[in-house]
This record gives C-alpha cells, structure tokens and sequence, in this order.
C-alpha cells in the first residue's frame, strides 16, 4: 500500500483494523468533511489502561510507518492518557477512558453537526 494508491476510506478501515487487532475499545469515526482544513476523518478509541493505550498506538503508528508511505506523527506516547497520531487526512486519538470522558473531545466534534443543522 503506497501513499498514491491510499484513498481515504482504505486508510481508515487499514487503521480501525489495526486498533481492532489490539483491542481497541469503543472504536468511532468522525467524519469531518465541510467542517475544518485540519483532517477529513478522526478516530477514537479507548485502551484499558495507560500502558494498553500506549500499545494501540505504537502498533498503530509501526503499522502506518511500515506498510504505507505516510509520514506518521505522533503525540503522548511517553504519558499514555491520550495518544494523538496525525496522518495528515486523518487524526487518531487513543485514550485512557477516564481522559477520554474528561476532555469528550469525540463530543465536541459531534456537536458541530448539530449546531450547523
């Protein structure tokens, strides 16, 4: 899979396929086409625990690396609340539930939706 070849939909069924592998939990897409330049498409997750999110997304991050030609940034791993990976079109956020429900970012991107209708 090179970057040329990637269209956003495979990417993001690539990704959650990755953090099923890893058990990610309460895994959902925000689609953020018409609502900001940042990203089409966010991805949320949870891990159990700091040291399982730290897990998800360091597999997550290798597998991008390795198997596409997408440069890969990544954000929080040496805390391991909440693990941001930017790939440019898409954004992955992993959280420890408990940081997850405290900054409800999921929610705030949601709430765009609403607002606009």
């Amino acid at each position: 899979m090179t970057e040329h070849h990637n269209s956003t939909e495979q990417l993001k069924d690539f990704i959650i396929m990755c953090l099923e592998e890893k058990k990610a939990e309460n895994i959902s897409v925000v689609n953020l086409e018409n609502k900001t330049s940042i990203a089409k498409i966010m991805i949320f997750a949870s891990g159990r625990s700091s040291k399982n999110v730290s897990a998800i997304a360091d597999y997550v991050a290798h597998e991008l690396k390795h198997k596409t030609d997408i440069k890969v940034r990544i954000e929080g791993l040496n805390v391991s609340e909440w693990v941001l990976i930017d790939i440019g079109d898409i954004i992955i956020h992993v959280f420890h539930p408990e940081a997850r429900n405290y900054y409800k970012v999921e929610d705030k991107w949601r709430e765009e939706d609403t607002n606009k209708s």
